[in-house]
């Protein structure tokens, strides 16, 4: 038994191959893929893969490769590599951001692999699918995005619907850490002078942990739910007041943190997306921690 985890090297990658490697049970490996180079998390075996590319995937010298796989002109990567590798269950927790090259047609490769190789997939996705012009979000509503970014992800989860149809979509929102995120380095970096910009009062989201994300993306992956899931934390809250939680966590002073209006801003983006997890919360074990509960202060 196999457990595929493509954009392992990832910040909820990383995560992800923590928690399935000690939550191992016999006879299951963890594999992984990066982009670039390995994570540190202890995956069993990593790959090299390329979701932009229709190439061969190398395994890492000295921590294996796909046997089996390669030299077979007209089939991607991804495909090789599911094919050789045979993984039970492929989470596609890569962030190609808005490069739709990755977000959107890597998406679909994954996707089309698991397919054809009879796999169960687990497709990580974002409350960006969203315009914000609803009070709240839950499963039963249709994408609108008006980014390109949340446009790339949309076309991701149509595919994956289309070609998995015993899917399941996860969507989520901020992922915060202690101390990892991006999130998390950008209010250091503007608390302690090293880069300027603001943080939005008028950007609403319901951040996550990525240990809860994580946790509860497994818990689905081993069960039989399928379909839509949202996975985000109970509390909507500004960036700035998120940037305000994290300072006063990790011992900054939150006056330090410049504040702005999204709104004013010449870039578009939704400006509030409740995610409502409520519904998939009912069907978990997992607790997904509010942002005001996970950044109380130490």
């Amino acid at each position: 038994m196999k457990l595929l985890i493509i954009g392992g090297s990832g910040f909820l990658g990383g995560e992800l191959i923590r928690q399935a490697v000690a939550a191992e049970r016999e006879g299951r490996e963890v594999v992984a893929t990066y982009a670039t180079r390995p994570g540190d998390a202890p995956a069993d075996r990593w790959y090299r893969l390329d979701l932009r590319e229709a190439g061969q995937p190398y395994g890492v010298d000295g921590v294996g490769g796909v046997d089996g796989v390669g030299g077979v002109d007209g089939v991607d990567g991804v495909d090789r590599l599911i094919a050789g590798l045979a993984p039970c269950t492929v989470v596609n927790a890569s962030s190609g951001h808005a490069d739709w090259a990755v977000t959107a047609d890597g998406a679909i490769r994954v996707a089309a692999a698991a397919a054809r190789h009879g796999c169960r997939l687990l497709h990580v996705s974002t409350d960006a699918v969203f315009s914000g012009d609803r009070p709240d979000y839950d499963e039963t509503c249709l994408p609108d995005p008006i980014t390109p970014y949340g446009a790339a992800k949309a076309a991701a989860e149509t595919a994956v619907r289309l070609l998995v149809p015993d899917s399941v979509i996860a969507r989520t929102s901020l992922i915060i850490g202690d101390g990892g995120s991006v999130h998390e380095r950008h209010v250091h970096d503007l608390a302690t002078g090293r880069r300027t910009g603001v943080l939005f009062t008028d950007v609403v989201r319901c951040p996550v942990h990525v240990t809860d994300l994580a946790a509860a993306l497994l818990e689905l992956a081993d069960s039989r739910a399928t379909g839509i899931h949202h996975l985000a934390g109970p509390d909507a809250v500004t960036r700035h007041e998120l940037g305000v939680l994290i300072a006063h966590r990790d011992g900054l002073d939150p006056t330090r943190l410049p504040q702005g209006h999204h709104a004013d801003s010449p870039r578009p983006g939704p400006l509030t997306l409740r995610l409502n997890s409520t519904a998939t919360q009912g069907r978990l074990r997992t607790r997904l921690r509010g942002a005001r509960d996970f950044l109380a202060a130490r």
